[in-house]
């Protein structure tokens, strides 16, 4: 097996883990608000969240910024809980469920997509804590780093098709309220972050 390979299987099976538990519940979260059939919003969400954690990932692993690790761990319940305020907040709106037309060029400018920006630069750093660990004294892995983001992203992609699916099926299956549906998952997604984050506060 290539290098390349190596660490695309690594980061696939970084985030497509349930010990990755912390990222998991932020996808969810993040999708809580939409069906299937808003997969360009998700798919614009998933960008803009791609692109904070790409630049992290990278400036981290090589040398070029670096923060605490507890700060860090501790940040990222942070950002599910505002996800979830912002999905609570919202939930049940017309405008949320039935998104105005906009033009294309201006699908990414919205503030959802600009929280999953800097929320995703937060998780970079998280992601970038796994990734040196691997790569040792390693100073320039750029080929690594490269098949490690990608293999983060496959392994993303696949986890918010799973996340709508389920939505599909309660929504339509089980005939349940979508914004039933936004209030349970965001709730829950909120009470598991408030417990990662009292845990990295107490050191439990």
């Amino acid at each position: 097996m290539s290098v390349f390979q190596t660490y695309l299987q690594l980061g696939f099976f970084h985030i497509f883990n349930l010990r990755a538990y912390d990222h998991l519940v932020f996808l969810l979260a993040l999708c809580a608000p939409y069906v299937l059939s808003d997969w360009r919003r998700v798919l614009a969400l998933v960008t803009s969240f791609t692109l904070g954690h790409s630049l992290t990932l990278a400036l981290a692993t090589l040398g070029i910024l670096a923060l605490p690790t507890a700060l860090i761990e501790a940040l990222i319940p942070v950002t599910i809980l505002l996800t979830c305020a912002l999905n609570l907040r919202q939930a049940g709106r017309a405008g949320l469920s039935r998104p105005q037309r906009r033009r294309p060029e201006s699908v990414l400018w919205t503030l959802p997509n600009a929280l999953a920006a800097g929320f995703g630069l937060i998780h970079g750093l998280g992601f970038s804590n796994y990734l040196r660990e691997l790569l040792g004294q390693q100073s320039r892995p750029v080929l690594e780093l490269l098949a490690f983001n990608v293999g983060v992203e496959i392994g993303q992609l696949l986890i918010v098709g799973l996340i709508l699916l389920l939505g599909l099926l309660v929504l339509r299956g089980l005939g349940a309220a979508r914004r039933d549906w936004e209030l349970v998952v965001s709730g829950a997604a909120a009470g598991i972050a408030l417990v990662l984050l009292l845990n990295q506060l107490t050191g439990a």
